[in-house]
């Protein structure tokens, strides 16, 4: 008994050695364990402050070295420092500050409308299978029209005056955002409605608790594309018979050979494109806080 047992305690012994003695000799020559902890990570790192705004910063920068340089043609393309000077006259007169309040004014409306309507059709349409059936292939065809090719057929339907430029506006805006959320509610896991299900949750608690945070990523993701595409509608239609607005001053700046106010007007644009997408980026991060991505 005594030697069995003897015999046993060596042979658990030896075992308990013999699985050891690999592990360390991997660590101490080579490389399994060492080479996972010297791995470096996938993810891309933290994020830098203000990233967003290095490249157009640079592109500023690379335009003023060209300009400083005489590599570009003043009578096309301005220098950066005429075009502020030009910018700040504008603003000073007045002439400015009212075709930046008339674009802000069309942009919100158009846009608030192509939420409200892009967000409802979604639901409808992702909810429901008559919903599906009534709208999703209608706004599939109208995404196939080119919509500034709308532009004639607004215009006698509803005149050439504000309301055609703000209905154009809220067919660019509620595209995208029908799209986007109606992606993200038919890819919401089936698992999940089988769950709701099974805990005896009603319509407006099913739709509270899974459709709205299994919808809102695309959500946003169309929300982001809308308000970009607000803008460059808006660029389009403040040419076509209006009297105020950026569209119009660069309409009239091209009439008169004025590449610097023109560029005013780009570099508006493209200022309120980025402050808006900034602000939905913001938004986004603190509605999908609970959410682990690759940007976060």
């Amino acid at each position: 008994m005594t030697t069995s047992a003897s015999t046993s305690t060596t042979a658990t012994g030896t075992s308990t050695s013999a699985s050891t003695v690999p592990a360390v000799a991997a660590a101490d020559d080579g490389s399994p364990v060492r080479r996972r902890q010297r791995r470096r990570g996938l993810a891309p790192g933290k994020p830098w402050p203000a990233s967003r705004l290095v490249g157009p910063l640079l592109l500023i920068a690379l335009w003023a070295a060209a300009s400083a340089a005489g590599q570009l043609d003043t009578g096309a393309i301005p220098a950066p420092w005429t075009v502020l000077r030009t910018g700040v006259n504008l603003w000073t007169d007045g002439t400015l500050t009212t075709d930046v309040l008339t674009s802000l004014e069309r942009a919100a409306y158009g846009f608030a409308i192509g939420l409200a309507a892009g967000v409802t059709l979604a639901l409808a349409s992702g909810l429901t299978r008559s919903g599906e059936a009534l709208i999703d292939g209608t706004v599939q065809l109208n995404r196939a029209i080119p919509t500034l090719g709308l532009i004639p057929l607004f215009i006698l339907w509803l005149g050439i005056g504000e309301t055609f430029k703000i209905a154009i506006i809220a067919i660019v805006v509620y595209i995208p955002i029908y799209l986007n959320t109606h992606a993200a509610l038919s890819g919401i896991d089936h698992r999940f409605v089988e769950l709701a299900e099974v805990q005896g949750l009603s319509k407006v608690q099913f739709i509270r608790q899974i459709v709205i945070p299994g919808a809102l990523p695309g959500f946003f993701v169309g929300l982001r594309l809308g308000v970009t595409g607000s803008w460059l509608g808006l660029v389009v239609l403040e040419q076509i018979n209006a009297t105020s607005g950026l569209g119009y001053l660069m309409f009239q700046a091209q009439n008169y050979g004025q590449s610097d106010v023109i560029l005013v007007g780009l570099l508006i644009y493209g200022v309120f494109g980025l402050l808006s997408d900034t602000a939905v980026r913001l938004i986004e991060r603190r509605v999908l806080s609970w959410r682990r991505t690759l940007s976060s």
